[in-house]
């Protein structure tokens, strides 16, 4: 996903400065990270940023983003970085690194596991990228207000595609990453081979086939805030979501929506840091300890997103109530993850082809 909103406000925190990071000036003691808003930033606020200021002093400011590499690009050839690190999913991770945008970081210097095991054998696969480092998994999945369905709702992801038996809108988000893949698991292609299927001509057509049969039935959005609003609206019976975003609206608005785990599309967020940042030494401090034990457990106390460390997740109680609706809790149906590298090598011509169907 679980990746993020688009929040209008921007979050400061930090406190007076208490120390003094060995090799970084006083005139340092202040980072700027970019994420993705609403429930998922103030997760990081409370588990990362706050804490961090406290063990260090070192002011962090907490901005939004839209996602895109752009934004990273146009600060690192004007040379005005203005963002020290900054919170994005693999494939941008790869290509952003890939393009000289990101700084390399060391592996090595990741600390280890709370319980002691070495960094490379704590974080699950994937989650070490040569310029960023996973904090977070988060999930795709399908919501509706139980309100209108009771205990008849959807139960899976091909009720989403089935206009006939649950008739209405459909919220997706405005993107062929995870509606492609829906597509072709809705058709019937078995979550082991939808990326092999999407890599050919005749797989990503057999995709687009079948999100004919909805096109009509569907409303697009582009900002994680949109599917909980669309439900509450009654705009849509059944939306795409990032989990997480449905949870929080539970919680806090005291709404009653469903999730639909069946075909969920779990998608890491990692940090990285902007190539050129003058404040390389404290970034890599920063991000050290963000992604280390304590801190990615932490944060399950304020939204559902599972920690990219195994011994994070044995730091989290039993008791605590986002437990149950963490990605890798028990969910029935089926569940896949993100092909980052699929992704990075396609993401462009997928795109113009998006592209090119919504405007049939």
């Amino acid at each position: 996903m679980f990746k993020r909103i688009n929040s209008s406000a921007l979050a400061v925190v930090g406190a007076a400065a208490i120390a003094v990071l060995p090799g970084i000036s006083a005139a340092q003691q202040s980072l700027t990270v970019a994420s993705w808003g609403g429930a998922y930033t103030n997760s990081q606020v409370e588990a990362y940023h706050k804490p961090y200021t406290a063990k260090t002093g070192t002011k962090i400011t907490s901005v939004d983003w839209g996602g895109t590499l752009g934004e990273i690009s146009a600060q690192v050839k004007s040379g005005n970085v203005k963002w020290d690190v900054v919170d994005l999913e693999a494939a941008e991770a790869l290509k952003g690194c890939e393009e000289g945008l990101l700084e390399k970081i060391d592996a090595s210097k990741l600390p280890p596991g709370a319980n002691g095991v070495p960094a490379a054998k704590d974080f699950i696969p994937g989650m070490i990228l040569p310029c960023a480092i996973g904090v977070i998994v988060y999930s795709n999945v399908v919501a509706y207000d139980k309100a209108k369905y009771g205990a008849k709702g959807p139960k899976t992801l091909e009720d989403f595609f089935n206009v006939k038996k649950f008739p209405g809108k459909r919220g997706l988000k405005k993107d062929p990453s995870v509606t492609l893949e829906w597509a072709l698991l809705a058709d019937g292609v078995p979550v082991a081979n939808v990326y092999k299927v999407l890599a050919t001509p005749a797989g990503v057509d057999r995709a687009f086939k079948k999100l004919d049969t909805i096109k009509s039935s569907i409303v697009w959005w582009t900002a994680g805030a949109q599917p909980p609003q669309l439900l509450a609206s009654g705009e849509v019976v059944m939306t795409h979501t990032w989990h997480g975003r449905i949870v929080d609206a539970n919680v806090k608005e005291k709404k009653d929506f469903a999730l639909v785990w069946d075909g969920q599309i779990q998608i890491p967020d990692l940090y990285a840091i902007i190539k050129g940042t003058p404040n390389l030494e404290a970034a890599q401090d920063f991000v050290r300890f963000a992604s280390s034990s304590q801190p990615l457990a932490d944060q399950a106390n304020y939204i559902p997103y599972a920690p990219t460390r195994k011994s994070s997740l044995a730091l989290i109680p039993a008791s605590n109530p986002n437990r149950p609706f963490l990605p890798n809790a028990p969910h029935p149906g089926r569940s896949m993850s993100t092909n980052s590298e699929f992704w990075m090598e396609n993401q462009d011509d997928l795109n113009k082809k998006f592209a090119a169907w919504l405007a049939k």
